[in-house]
């Protein structure tokens, strides 16, 4: 990952969270959050992959479509994570949410980013 990759929130589709310091926490509540996570398919060429995935967040079942934006050396300068269906999407986000909110100055920078 680049030290200013930035990840565009599924949630909100305006936040946009930048750097690792904001990355980290962000990541680090997602996927200890999700269970299951099986990446199933990569597909793309050049600077763009999307992989494809599954995984489980409390009862739910979930997919997910993850664009990442590469740079010439192959690491990642932008996730867009396209996750569905809609319930399971809404969960994760009332979840996020309040755990998220331990990270303000994150939370503050994704949105002045988004403007």
């Amino acid at each position: 990952m680049t030290d200013d990759a930035e990840l565009l929130s599924p949630v909100s589709g305006r936040l946009v969270f930048r750097g690792r310091t904001d990355l980290a926490p962000l990541l680090t509540l997602v996927y200890r959050a999700v269970s299951d996570l099986r990446w199933t398919d990569t597909l793309g060429t050049g600077d763009t992959r999307v992989l494809l995935g599954e995984a489980r967040f409390g009862p739910f079942r979930m997919t997910e479509a993850m664009v990442l934006d590469l740079d010439p050396d192959g690491r990642i300068r932008r996730l867009r994570p396209h996750l569905r269906p809609w319930l399971a999407l809404t969960a994760v986000a009332v979840w996020l949410g309040p755990n998220l909110l331990r990270h303000p100055g994150a939370v503050l920078r994704a949105a002045r980013a988004g403007r």
